[in-house]
């Protein structure tokens, strides 16, 4: 989860305070004491002239990249080559259309813009700044491009040192500079370092100083002692030049005894942060989304992922049946004005399947939003939640949902695995663990997400409380027979690094409310931390079934709370669910199921189409053509028309029971109303020879193939038709 990140850049964070030290330096005491440091430098000591990083390396070999016009190859391999991610460099190489390529170039850019709002991406022109710069100024003493070279790898990653100062034609040394940063530390970087390039054996260019790699004696011009003498070069150098001796062992001022009287480890540490930055400094989940939906999504979207949080969970109605409840917090906010009302929809797109990846269940719903002056100022500094909710049959299932605002031509999505289970002695949710409870105030039996007995749950999917907060967790525990209420208690478990924190048992004999529970924790006595919930069901004092959790309690006296954009669905026994869980079970082959659940749904709305058309399907499938015709027969017979899909589903059943007058009259109006297709006029053709007609019926399938020639089965059709 996101706040996990924050919470480890948090701790690395205070032990920089506390050291002086990025954390990451301290590591590599650690891989000293454990002898990696002799393969890490050696490694090192040959790394700086490579023009792909390590993992971009490893990518490669991997799976051999594709050919690429000049202009996408140039784009990889020189142009971004130093600050393009691993992730991102393998999905631009398994992009297949120059479309596609150009799409990705777009988001690679918007997603390290600093300033989205304006027209300019500062970040891009800086960087191709930094490219001119580098292959005008760098490339001169060497036979390759300026942003090839050392100098030119650093500028375009660092830009413009602080302070720079050059040690050329000096007496006992080789040519030299000193480039002197400062003011880096929100790459992570120390508050002020040294990068040192010396020419090489005083000719070609200028080559990055590694302490571990070369050592003080390599910049010596007269030195021909022992090459492992560190202290004796140093020694040397220091009568030459103190500040550069200095620099020699350490690249980072202040570092007192750096390796006792050997080069910094740090420092060769700090090389390898300085070449990671670009590549830490974005996240590039985008890339990932961008080729999951590149498919599936406009393409004014397909640039505009961003980021969310998100939470789901399984609840069961006292009626019996499931529903998934789901939580997505898209990170931003963005509204078109028109004159005070400010206004988007965020259209949201469901997709429920099997574990095989059959289709289940998929919904496409709108949320819209309209503020006016008042409200936009109250909540645009606010997180945003949508909480929506749906039925499931039980199984186990891919969910994806994708949410995109239109204002923006923005998209975020969430993606998890759910287990429903079919058939269980004692089940116990997931906990919710929620910041507010109130009694609903929607009308009684209707559904809403995360409304639990008749409580509206208020969660955010980050999971963050504060020491003021009252921490609401729910849970549903079905199954319990009264024998076994009288003996089970529910046992809650805090957990704080990994140690018991506070501990709380409660018999349920006196709950009045199950299946659902909510208890509530005051986290006053709580100190700021990340912790672990453990609820467990108990029987004899027995541990039976256990569900976990975890949140953090911050420092802060307040968190900004989302508001939230919802419905209120109809109650339980309303038909528009008998459609959604009789439509499952049909895509789940369980069709005489799904007979019984849309027969009683249609009973209560038999003017529903979306029910009718979905039992027909069914009553086809069983070959039931008979009943299939005749709750279809009076829609596509009325003067209203219907939907493609019921004319021809109709047209199937009246085919199959001989009656094709019927059949050609409802694939008629299917075309007058929707136009031809393949489809159709095979069908058409069927029924005309049925009747016949077989003038009629060549006719037909000759414009047929006029559409489309590759139908070989068609062919063989006609043939027949005209042999006898």
């Amino acid at each position: 989860m996101k706040r996990f990140r924050e919470l480890n850049h948090n701790n690395h964070h205070n032990y920089s305070q506390r050291t002086g030290l990025p954390f990451l330096f301290v590591l590599l005491l650690f891989f000293y004491l454990i002898d990696i440091v002799p393969a890490f430098s050696a490694s090192l000591a040959g790394r700086f002239d490579l023009t792909l990083t390590a993992g971009q390396q490893s990518s490669k070999k991997k799976e051999a990249a594709p050919k690429l016009a000049d202009r996408y190859k140039k784009w990889l391999e020189q142009e971004v080559v130093y600050i393009i991610t691993p992730a991102e460099r393998e999905i631009f190489l398994k992009l297949k259309t120059d479309r596609e390529r150009d799409l990705f170039i777009d988001a690679f850019w918007k997603h390290r813009d600093p300033i989205p709002e304006t027209e300019e991406n500062e970040f891009k022109i800086e960087h191709y700044r930094r490219i001119d710069y580098a292959n005008k100024y760098f490339g001169r003493e060497a036979a390759k491009p300026g942003w090839r070279t050392d100098r030119g790898r650093m500028y375009i990653i660092l830009g413009p040192p602080t302070d720079l100062e050059n040690l050329v034609g000096k007496s006992g040394i080789y040519d030299c500079e000193i480039w002197f940063y400062q003011g880096k530390q929100d790459l992570g970087l120390p508050p002020g370092f040294n990068l040192l390039f010396f020419q090489e054996k005083g000719s070609g260019e200028m080559r990055l100083y590694s302490p571990i790699g070369d050592g003080p004696q390599s910049l010596l011009s007269g030195y021909w002692g022992d090459q492992s003498d560190y202290t004796s070069a140093y020694d040397k150098l220091k009568e030459i030049d103190l500040n550069l001796a200095s620099i020699s062992l350490s690249l980072i001022p202040g570092e007192e005894n750096p390796g006792l009287g050997r080069p910094s480890l740090s420092s060769d540490l700090l090389l390898r942060q300085i070449e990671q930055t670009p590549q830490r400094m974005v996240e590039d989940k985008y890339a990932r989304k961008f080729f999951e939906y590149k498919d599936v999504i406009e393409v004014d979207y397909s640039v505009n992922y961003i980021d969310s949080d998100s939470l789901v969970r399984v609840l069961k109605d006292p009626s019996g049946l499931y529903f998934i409840h789901y939580d997505i917090e898209p990170s931003k906010l963005s509204v078109n004005q028109y004159d005070n009302l400010y206004a988007t929809n965020f259209k949201v797109n469901g997709l429920l399947s099997s574990v095989d990846g059959k289709l289940v269940y998929q919904f496409e719903k709108t949320f819209p939003v309209k503020l006016d002056s008042a409200q936009m100022k109250e909540r645009q500094h606010l997180p945003l939640a949508i909480y929506d909710v749906f039925p499931c049959v039980p199984g186990e299932y891919k969910l994806s949902v994708l949410v995109k605002n239109e204002a923006s031509k923005e998209f975020t999505s969430l993606e998890q695995t759910i287990k429903i289970p079919e058939k269980a002695e004692v089940t116990m949710s997931l906990p919710i663990l929620a910041y507010k409870v109130t009694p609903s105030e929607s009308a009684e039996g209707k559904i809403k997400a995360f409304l639990l007995g008749g409580q509206q749950l208020y969660l955010q999917a980050g999971r963050v409380f504060t020491g003021q907060d009252q921490l609401a967790v729910a849970i549903q525990l079905s199954g319990l027979t009264p024998a076994l209420k009288n003996k089970a208690s529910l046992r809650y478990q805090f957990l704080k690094e990994s140690q018991l924190f506070k501990e709380e048992i409660y018999p349920l004999a006196e709950v009045n409310t199950l299946p659902n529970i909510i208890k509530t924790f005051p986290l006053s006595g709580f100190s700021p931390a990340h912790y672990f919930l453990n609820v467990t069901l108990l029987i004899d004092d027995q541990e039976k079934i256990s569900a976990k959790d975890e949140f953090d309690l911050t420092y802060l006296d307040n968190v900004a709370r989302p508001w939230v954009l919802s419905r209120i669905l109809p109650p339980v026994n309303d038909p528009y669910f008998g459609w959604i869980i009789g439509s499952q079970l049909y895509n789940l082959g369980r069709l005489s199921e799904a007979q019984t659940v849309l027969e009683t749904a249609l009973a209560n709305a038999p003017r529903n189409e979306d029910l009718a058309m979905e039992l027909a399907r069914v009553y086809v499938d069983l070959k039931n053509y008979q009943a299939a015709a005749g709750i279809l027969e009076s829609f596509v017979s009325g003067e209203r028309g219907v939907r493609y899909e019921t004319y021809y589903l109709a047209a199937q059943a009246f085919f199959n029971i001989g009656q094709y007058e019927k059949a050609l009259t409802s694939l008629d109006r299917a075309v007058s109303q929707h136009g031809s297709d393949i489809k159709l006029l095979g069908m058409i053709g069927d029924c005309y020879l049925k009747l016949g007609q077989k003038e009629e019926a060549l006719a037909v399938w000759e414009k047929s193939l006029e559409i489309d020639p590759q139908q070989p089965e068609l062919k063989k059709k006609i043939q027949a038709a005209r042999s006898h």
